[in-house]
């Protein structure tokens, strides 16, 4: 028995819609790659790191800036800074970073040698002298790198070298 087929009768109105074969075909949905996702997280990540980095580097300069205080340093009085070349300077110390040290008003002794000693034995006279009156004209600051520091002492209000910076800046 032959089977007939109908097919559906066509409609007669003005508006034809398309029939099932005319109408384009749907394209399946695009998988999303497993790529995107992971290039995203590490956008995310790279941008995290950034940031850490920079309020790092923020942190870090902030505080470079700063004269952050030595152990024992007494703000209020003079220390004495000893060099490892036999050099010892008096004035206000501060940290200038991790390996730098810096003194301020700053004063040093000078032995002055009589041209003609009468003695062997007779010792010239010691000056405390200002750091900046020298013939190059130095400016009231020094910054001396760490390795070059033996140790430093807090100068008592009463000792000789304080009494001679009151002295000298009273003048």
């Amino acid at each position: 028995m032959d089977q007939i087929r109908r097919q559906p009768p066509k409609k007669t109105s003005t508006t034809t819609e398309p029939t099932e074969a005319e109408r384009p075909m749907a394209l399946p949905p695009k998988k999303k790659s497993k790529h995107g996702k992971w290039i995203l997280i590490s956008v995310f990540i790279v941008l995290f790191v950034i940031i850490i980095a920079g309020i790092g580097t923020f942190y870090i300069i902030k505080h470079d800036n700063k004269d952050i205080s030595l152990v024992g340093v007494k703000s209020d009085k003079y220390q004495a800074l000893f060099l490892t070349n036999g050099q010892v300077y008096f004035g206000k110390l501060a940290q200038s970073d991790q390996e730098t040290i810096k003194i301020s008003d700053i004063y040093y002794l000078q032995i002055q040698q009589p041209v003609q000693p009468k003695e062997e034995k007779q010792q010239g006279e010691t000056q405390l002298i200002k750091l900046g009156e020298e013939l190059h004209g130095p400016e009231d600051e020094m910054y001396i790198d760490r390795d070059q520091v033996l140790f430093w002492e807090n100068l008592k209000d009463n000792s000789q070298v304080s009494e001679a910076i009151k002295a000298y800046k009273k003048q």
